[in-house]
């Protein structure tokens, strides 16, 4: 008996500005490149179909307007949230295959809702090269979702994006953990202020993968579960340039598979998200293999004999409320008990490994900014 992913296209590319005046991101075609190399069938998942997303049009959209495509993101995120909540009604782990980080609206649109219906709180891993943290208060214009969701799930912005369905904020700042930003990120003194908690990456490396996910699960300790998402531009490009903002200083594919892994070992996870790989900077499918090796390995806690799926429940309104590191007493939230395990078979073999000199492409233009 094991727990069973199912894997749901996000192909949404609404959240990144065109990388050139007559093209458009190629993100949307992600999902699609990591099926071709038989990630469905190595993790013995449940096909749960694709969303397709509205048309991509800027059409006239200039600073000073707002979060471009902020109708058709905000529309997107309420299906992609129905989405991800029938996959857990069902006992099921959801790998959501983006498409940009605006993914993230849906997810935590989804977790919000989850958090409500037990009375208690969803927290997020937020793995990824860049805070994504610009937002009003920060910055002199908005205008490219994928830069800014992790400000828009924390309740920073336009309210037809960080408050869908009047929810808002979809994550409390002290329920969130970044990992991987680049030392130097442009908002990480905004972070602290905020008291979101960072681990860059030279201190994810100095402390290890595994370390650093076992650290992440006592950051969210008192949240009922908790989402993870992962943009592979947190890989550095000398391993991964098929991303739209390419930036020296990442972890490598071992690392991230250990950190995933750790992530993921715990029914209090509830689902991942993977996010930005554009296969059009990877015309021989070099990349998107080496994606997918690491996901199916990095995924294999889940499907272990004995793992099960989790089910949320209402704390007992009787147990101690547990305090925080600093003493402080926390919020209690619900814990999750498990549900009847789902049979399947066992992963299936690995792919080849991609062969030698493949092309590397040449970074893309940064279009999430």
């Amino acid at each position: 008996m094991m727990r069973r992913i199912a894997v749901l296209d996000a192909p949404t590319n609404l959240g990144l500005r065109p990388p050139t005046a007559s093209s458009v991101p190629g993100c949307a075609k992600a999902p699609g490149a990591l099926r071709d190399h038989g990630l469905l069938a190595r993790l013995r998942a449940r096909d749960a179909g694709c969303l397709t997303p509205p048309r991509y049009d800027p059409g006239d959209w200039r600073p000073g307007d707002g979060v471009c495509h902020a109708p058709e993101i905000s529309a997107y995120s309420a299906a992609l949230a129905d989405r991800i909540g029938a996959i857990i009604d069902r006992g099921e782990f959801p790998l959501v295959l983006g498409g940009d980080c605006s993914v993230l609206l849906g997810s935590a649109l989804a977790m919000h809702r989850l958090g409500e219906a037990v009375g208690g709180r969803i927290g997020l891993v937020f793995v990824d090269g860049h805070s994504d943290f610009r937002h009003p208060g920060n910055a002199s214009y908005v205008g490219a979702a994928a830069g800014e969701d992790l400000a828009l799930v924390t309740g920073r912005g336009q309210p037809d994006l960080a408050a869908i369905e009047g929810r808002r904020p979809y994550f409390r700042d002290v329920d969130v953990v970044v990992l991987g930003i680049r030392a130097q990120d442009e908002y990480r003194l905004d972070l602290q202020a905020a008291g979101i908690t960072t681990r860059p990456v030279p201190a994810l490396r100095a402390e290890g993968a595994a370390r650093t996910a076992q650290w992440a699960h006592e950051q969210v300790v008192d949240c009922a579960g908790y989402w993870v998402h992962i943009d592979v531009d947190v890989l550095d490009p000398a391993v991964m340039p098929a991303v739209d903002a390419p930036d020296p200083g990442g972890i490598a594919f071992a690392e991230l598979e250990i950190l995933l892994a750790g992530l993921v070992d715990t029914p209090h996870c509830l689902g991942v998200e993977l996010t930005v790989f554009d296969p059009d900077y990877d015309p021989e499918g070099a990349y998107a293999a080496e994606i997918v090796n690491t996901v199916v390995a990095g995924l294999a806690p889940v499907v272990a004999p004995g793992a099960l799926p989790p089910r949320l429940l209402p704390a007992d309104p009787m147990a101690p409320t547990p305090r925080t590191g600093n003493g402080r007493r926390a919020e209690r939230g619900p814990v999750i008990a498990p549900a009847p395990a789902v049979a399947t078979d066992p992963i299936g073999p690995p792919a080849a490994p991609p062969g030698e000199g493949d092309p590397t492409p040449a970074p893309a233009a940064d279009t999430s900014v």
